[in-house]
């Protein structure tokens, strides 16, 4: 039977596909007992897609889900007679195996109705009559079914112990075609090795498709930087520089050597974080040390710029200003502690400090460095774009590697690690995880004043925010570290505001239970990857999850990829939840194994990536 489009329906689908069972008793709107043919018992089922057709309200409806459980029952070898038998000969002929049943569980995740020609959105409100077919759902029965919605389709890859390709959709957070028409806040979770930056780079490609969205990674490591340069950590190289190019999408990547700061607030924190008042002129009290470098930025700003900090100049003055009787008693408020204070200055080598701490600082505040950009250049490129088409910005804060002198003719000091404070002055930069906090901070700073900018001017940013190691920077306990509690502070605001501006963020983290939990709970669309079965991680994961204690048990059955007996043979499993796919109306889980070579990935998008696919040789699978 074809429709009138010319395309076979789905009755005629069904009528040739295989059946691996029918409906049994007891079922519910929520939970299907499958009653297995005997045909099927010996296939892998657990995992398997599968689908039946009934009527409701007198229209054709088709129910799709997941087989999470199979069980083995047989009643004669469960009577306390027949197990002793069983015990002396170890099966009797007339009952062991011919009596055996297997059952299956299997959650509902959609329902679609059919309208004539066409497949529309439905949900169960009854139970089908016990025997009613179940077959095992294919690319071709999905196909029919999603056919309406196919320009918005996406696969990152099979449905978890079986062969159709797990149909998504990924949709721009603006409104109009493609659109979610909101933000979302996304997390990826599992264990080092689960495969999750590969699903993040997949997903950022997904998300790359739409002109109208500004992507922003913070890399804290690096790993996001190298996959553009082709230096994938993991060995899955999506050739996303290329790929982005023949998007229209305009890759955007700068470092820390090329981050220009533009607070004063800044320079007078990382000044306080810095080795000038810890080491070089010792100061015992946070108070004191707060007012020593008030009483530079007060001289400095009479006459410099913020741009103008690393220049030679600048350090004579803040030098003078920590020489001068008056200033020194603002400092320090008794004349023995002044007076201690001044003999320090004046036996200090002001060269060594400024090699040693006021140039690697100030560094950061330099615009003349090669490639120069400042926070808020990088932020406006990200939010603006040019003729409608939004770039994907990179910002790199990982260890910075050494640059050359600027034009001001500073010389790169060489690595110093001999600081008590762990500072580390790399080429000319100074760096710290408190400085990268400190960077990061200022970049969740401006990203939120554009954000209520935009509101209130009534746009919305159609932007979302890839954040590695969210664990680290969002603990769910204090570190009793301000920077780091900033940090933290600033991303549980920014997943209870930013949403109706139109920003969504995407969390990846090694753990569940060391996240913050507001963080958490403000998620709309969840992946969790192996790792998460045991422990406090298990324990938080069943909170949230919830639902049927097989969905678990399914998501226990994971294996270890690093497991696997060759790299070729690596599966990496994903349970997910949220509005992610067409196949989940509710917060029903879904299980899938991820592409695990960059030739399927764009095979299986094909339609997506037409004109944007790289060559990739033999679809060679991942190292």
């Amino acid at each position: 039977m074809s429709t009138s489009n010319g395309h076979t329906d789905a009755n005629a689908i069904l009528a040739h596909a295989e059946r691996i069972g029918v409906l049994g008793s007891p079922s519910s709107t929520g939970e299907i007992q499958l009653d297995i043919l005997g045909t099927a018992a010996g296939k892998k089922l657990v995992g398997e897609l599968a689908l039946f057709q009934y009527r409701q309200d007198g229209a054709d409806h088709y129910a799709l889900g997941q087989i999470t459980e199979v069980q083995l029952r047989n009643v004669w070898h469960e009577d306390a007679t027949m197990r002793s038998l069983v015990r002396q000969h170890g099966r009797v002929d007339p009952v062991s195996e011919r009596q055996d049943t297997h059952q299956g569980k299997m959650i509902v995740s959609a329902v679609f109705q059919r309208d004539q020609a066409t497949y529309a959105p439905s949900s169960m409100g009854t139970v089908p009559p016990t025997g009613t077919p179940i077959t095992a759902a294919k690319d071709d029965i999905l196909d029919e079914l999603l056919q309406p919605y196919r320009d918005q389709l996406f696969y990152l890859g099979n449905v978890y112990g079986s062969e159709p390709r797990l149909p998504m959709w990924f949709k721009h957070f603006g409104s109009g075609a493609g659109g979610a028409g909101e933000a979302y806040h996304i997390g990826i979770f599992g264990k080092t090795g689960s495969g999750k930056s590969v699903l993040a780079k997949m997903l950022l490609l997904a998300y790359a498709r739409h002109r109208e969205m500004g992507l922003l990674v913070i890399d804290p490591q690096g790993e996001f930087t190298r996959s553009l340069n082709g230096d994938s950590d993991d060995g899955f190289d999506l050739r996303m520089n290329s790929v982005c190019d023949r998007l229209s999408k305009e890759v955007v990547s700068v470092n820390v050597n090329q981050l220009v700061l533009d607070r004063w607030a800044l320079f007078r924190e990382l000044l306080l974080a810095s080795g000038l008042f810890r080491q070089r002129l010792p100061i015992g009290t946070v108070e004191v040390r707060e007012r020593a470098v008030d009483a530079i930025i007060t001289q400095l700003r009479k006459n410099t710029k913020l741009t103008e900090l690393a220049t030679d100049q600048a350090f004579k003055r803040a030098w003078e200003a920590l020489s001068d009787f008056k200033v020194q008693e603002v400092i320090y408020l008794t004349r023995d502690r002044r007076t201690s204070f001044a003999n320090q200055v004046a036996e200090a080598d002001p060269a060594e400090v400024y090699r040693e701490v006021w140039q690697p600082l100030t560094a950061l505040f330099d615009e003349s460095r090669t490639g120069a950009r400042s926070v808020d250049s990088v932020l406006t490129d990200l939010f603006n774009g040019l003729q409608g088409r939004r770039p994907l910005v990179v910002v790199d804060l990982s260890q910075p590697k050494e640059t050359a002198p600027s034009s001001h003719g500073r010389q790169p000091s060489m690595l110093d690690l001999d600081n008590d404070d762990g500072n580390a002055s790399v080429g000319n930069i100074l760096w710290n995880d408190d400085i990268q906090a400190l960077i990061i901070s200022r970049l969740l700073d401006g990203i939120r004043e554009i954000a209520e900018h935009s509101y209130q001017d009534g746009k919305t940013l159609n932007t979302l925010v890839l954040l590695d190691e969210a664990h680290r920077l969002a603990p769910r306990q204090s570190q009793q570290n301000e920077y780091q509690d900033r940090i933290r502070a600033n991303l549980r605001d920014a997943a209870r505001t930013t949403r109706k501006y139109g920003l969504g963020w995407l969390f990846i983290s090694q753990t569940l239970a060391s996240l913050d939990q507001e963080i958490i709970n403000q998620m709309r669309i969840y992946f969790f990857g192996f790792g998460l079965a045991m422990g406090t991680e298990f324990q938080s994961l069943r909170g949230l999850v919830g639902g049927a204690g097989s969905d678990l048990s399914l998501y226990q059955s994971f294996r270890d990829p690093h497991s696997a007996f060759s790299n070729e043979s690596r599966q990496y499993s994903f349970m997910t939840t949220g509005p992610v796919s067409p196949l989940s109306f509710s917060s029903t889980p879904l299980f899938f194994n991820v592409f695990n070579t960059p030739g399927a990935y764009f095979d299986a998008n094909k339609a997506t990536f037409t004109a944007s696919v790289p060559s990739f040789a033999g679809n060679g699978a991942r190292p």
